[in-house]
């Protein structure tokens, strides 16, 4: 009998976010820096609003690998792929402020006024090209 080497589950965002949360899932030390802009966050944010598909979350279970704060990931879910959208959601919809690419505190992505001001524009843009007039945006 062979040995099964992966699963596909369908995960709710909220379970994915809880499981980064707890701890469950942890970002290993080979991964890069948050490197999203706020056009990308906002898009993200966009597509799941409007339920498209944003890709596959892979995770690895290993006890023996290294993670960013140093630890090993015994008993953990190791962030192979997804790294970039979780960080994305978590700031979006908790504020977490990230570590950006030059390694630096970021300001909370989902505050900022020029995210909010350009996902309030994305969806007007949307309403008008589906509908042929504006709407007031509809921000969640």
């Amino acid at each position: 009998m062979e040995e099964t080497k992966f699963s596909l589950n369908q995960t709710p965002i909220s379970t994915i976010l809880a499981w980064v949360e707890s701890g469950a899932i942890a970002i290993p030390e080979i991964q890069r820096p948050f490197v999203w802009t706020s056009s990308q966050v906002r898009d993200l944010m966009d597509s799941l609003y409007q339920g498209y598909p944003v890709g596959y979350i892979i995770t690895w279970q290993n006890p023996d690998v290294r993670l960013k704060d140093g630890s090993t990931s015994q008993g953990k879910r190791i962030l192979i792929d997804g790294q970039q959208r979780i960080t994305a959601l978590r700031a979006a919809i908790s504020g977490l402020n990230v570590i950006d690419k030059n390694y630096k505190n970021a300001a909370s992505l989902f505050r900022s006024i020029r995210l909010q001001r350009s996902f309030a524009r994305a969806r007007v843009r949307r309403s008008v090209a589906k509908n042929g007039l504006a709407i007031s945006p509809k921000l969640w």
